[in-house]
């Protein structure tokens, strides 16, 4: 246990050390929380070295943040001449560059630190000492603040004078669906949308039909799920985490009130799945998987999304939320752009002011024309850089 100032701070590697009441004190009450990180910890351990910084006010818990040290590829938001420059240079060491970063949040999800008063800046403070503390134990030169939410500006905010760079990331989407049938949703999409989905959606009716199931254990599907999962991964420009076959059966035994799997058949077979966290109100869209090229004749995409959709409306679901990329469809289905950011610093004074430029050039608006009618700089940025 470590001092800083008016807070203890302990490190663990594991979750489990932490009790669940203390952690649900501070942590903001959505899906990913306690137990999913437990998930991901007992099924994902081999990619990711995890931490979890805990600061106490006496016996009072006052932040909970999750870290994990990952190797992360300098290429992995480059596109067109910047990436193929840095795959000759690589090619030329005979080596992948990656950048070995000490980050605070999740690997999965966006990111979130159980903060007792997100208003204290002490909290903050302590916070960032521990981390440059542990990277600097863990010979890691790189902190990061992964994937915030704008919520969080009053905890990093007062820590942009401390040296960390403000970087847009990739956003996450959501749709609110106060409707009472997709059909009303569907009315208020654009005409263009409307013609091109029905359009769509009569094509797939000359199709053997696709069924559809909702159930809280992938079970015996695992196998066929997971080959889904992996054909769908390997279509993205941007892998940030693979996660393992067992972590697709682990999440119902230790969430079974919060997973829900979708579930689309044809002829018997598993042709598309979608993991979801439900939590009160909201739905979480965590990971789909589907069947190419059968899922572009079947326009599965937007298949899944109706169904989800309507299955959200049945159930008194009115917030869905999505992941980063795939920004066009999202856009035309009337998906609002919720803004991340990730906070970065070099321990190292000189290389940070290097690294800042360096994050200017790799930000991912840089890369998707969609992303550059999003991100605005914020009013305060220029105060503070």
């Amino acid at each position: 246990m470590n001092d800083h100032a008016a807070f203890q701070s302990r490190i663990t590697t594991t979750v489990t050390d932490i009790p669940q009441s203390e952690w649900d004190s501070v942590f903001p009450p959505i899906a990913e929380s306690y137990h999913f990180f437990k998930t991901l910890e007992e099924t994902c351990q081999e990619q990711f070295k995890t931490f979890y910084i805990t600061l106490y006010e006496g016996p009072r818990l006052a932040c909970a943040a999750p870290c994990f040290v990952m190797d992360y590829p300098l290429d992995t938001t480059l596109d067109g001449g910047l990436k193929s420059a840095l795959n000759w240079l690589e090619a030329k060491l005979r080596k992948k560059i990656n950048l070995r970063i000490l980050i605070c949040g999740c690997t999965a999800a966006e990111g979130r630190i159980g903060i007792a008063d997100v208003n204290r800046k002490d909290i903050a403070q302590a916070l960032l000492s521990e981390m440059e503390s542990l990277a600097r134990k863990e010979k890691i030169s790189l902190v990061a603040f992964k994937d915030f939410p704008d919520d969080y500006l009053p905890v990093f905010t007062p820590l942009l004078r401390q040296g960390l760079h403000r970087i847009p990331s990739y956003p996450a989407v959501a749709l609110d669906i106060p409707y009472r049938s997709f059909e009303e949703y569907f009315a208020t999409l654009s005409k263009a949308t409307r013609k091109d989905l029905r359009r769509k959606f009569q094509k797939i009716e000359n199709l053997p039909p696709v069924s559809f199931e909702v159930t809280n254990d992938i079970g015996s599907l695992l196998e066929e799920a997971y080959a889904l999962y992996l054909n769908t991964l390997q279509k993205s420009d941007v892998q940030f985490e693979r996660l393992t076959k067992e972590f697709f059966s682990v999440i119902s035994k230790n969430m079974p009130q919060e997973t829900r799997y979708f579930l689309w058949r044809v002829n018997g077979k598993l042709v598309a799945f979608d993991l979801c966290l439900v939590k009160g109100d909201t739905l979480v869209d965590e990971y789909i998987g589907m069947d190419y090229p059968l899922a572009y004749d079947y326009h599965l995409y937007y298949v899944t999304f109706r169904d989800i959709v309507n299955w959200c409306i049945q159930n008194n679901v009115t917030k869905y939320e999505s992941g980063a990329l795939n920004y066009d469809p999202k856009k035309r289905l009337d998906f609002r752009f919720v803004p991340h950011t990730i906070y970065m610093k070099h321990r190292n004074r000189i290389m940070n002011v290097f690294f800042g430029l360096l994050a200017e050039i790799i930000k991912p608006e840089n890369f998707d024309p969609i992303l550059k009618d999003i991100q605005k700089p914020k009013s305060h940025d220029k105060n503070h850089t």
